[in-house]
């Protein structure tokens, strides 16, 4: 790990190294939207991230070993981030920030339903989840970012997603 640290508290460790503004979100964002590319990343963002920003923190979570890059075979200039094993055994944590986020916070429905769902489903659902990604970005990081390699738990997650969504743009119609 290439970061000063201040103490060996493990709170402070793990804000050291994920408490940016944006880290957790890049996370999450290839691990719930299996956004594996740059430009993905870039204009699919809920929060508007910036091209310079981006490319920082994944070089970032790169050098920490929360991510890995490869070259995408299918276009000579593209790369495929995957998430490595530190960052699939975060799904837990995300289940719980999103819990208390759900709690505590003035959420909206669409973006709050995969954190209603993996709070319900619990450990089991969580580790679940995380063999599924194992498989998309572990064992198989091309299929997994071609959509060969799929996730029963990713797809159940995206569906709910995608039926608020609709849902809300029904009834704002």
């Amino acid at each position: 790990m290439d970061i000063e640290l201040r103490s060996g508290c493990p709170i402070n460790l793990t804000m050291e190294v994920l408490g940016d503004r944006w880290s957790l979100i890049i996370i999450r964002d290839i691990m719930f939207g299996n956004r594996r590319h740059f430009r993905d990343l870039l204009t699919h963002s809920e929060e508007g991230i910036a091209s310079n920003i981006l490319a920082a923190r994944l070089k970032r979570l790169l050098s920490l070993g929360f991510i890995s890059k490869r070259d995408d075979p299918s276009h000579s200039q593209k790369a495929i981030y995957s998430l490595t094993e530190p960052a699939i055994q975060l799904v837990p944590l995300f289940a719980m920030i999103g819990a208390w986020g759900r709690l505590h916070l003035p959420v909206s429905e669409d973006l709050s339903i995969r954190a209603e769902l993996l709070e319900e489903g619990g450990q089991p659902l969580w580790d679940e989840f995380m063999e599924d990604l194992r498989q998309i970005h572990i064992v198989d990081p091309i299929g997994g970012a071609n959509g060969t390699v799929t996730s029963p738990v990713l797809a159940r997650l995206t569906a709910a997603f995608l039926e608020v969504r609709g849902r809300m743009a029904a009834a704002g119609a």
